[in-house]
């Protein structure tokens, strides 16, 4: 492989997923992503309070990350072999743990409506 390209990537993963789970999680990470711009653009200020609880949740989302593509891939933590592995490990956690905040907070969002103090 000389370059990495987007297509490249794309078979990759779904090599990995199957094609109907990646695309799944594409969809449902598009879906989230318009709801957390839609709540940011409704509401005009990051609330600090659901900040703060959505990143309660953050721990919770690095692990099921972690462990639903170790579930996935048919693998475990002894599987690990060098360095690379676990920088993608840290990665997988890492977008868990921020996506996990993301959705938490715009379900707080979206359950609590329209801020008072808005207008």
């Amino acid at each position: 492989m000389q370059q990495l390209t987007l297509e490249t990537l794309i078979a990759v993963f779904e090599e990995i997923f199957g094609r109907g789970l990646f695309w799944t999680m594409v969809a449902v990470a598009a879906v989230v992503t318009i709801a957390y711009l839609y709540v940011l653009i409704r509401d005009r200020h990051l609330s600090a309070r659901k900040f703060l609880a959505a990143q309660l949740f953050m721990p919770v989302g690095a692990i099921a990350a972690v462990l639903f593509v170790q579930w996935d891939t048919h693998s475990g933590l002894s599987d690990i072999g060098g360095p690379i592995d676990w920088i993608v490990l840290l990665g997988v956690a890492g977008m868990g743990a921020v996506g996990t905040a993301i959705l938490v907070y715009t379900a707080q969002a979206l359950i609590a409506g329209k801020p008072r103090d808005a207008d």
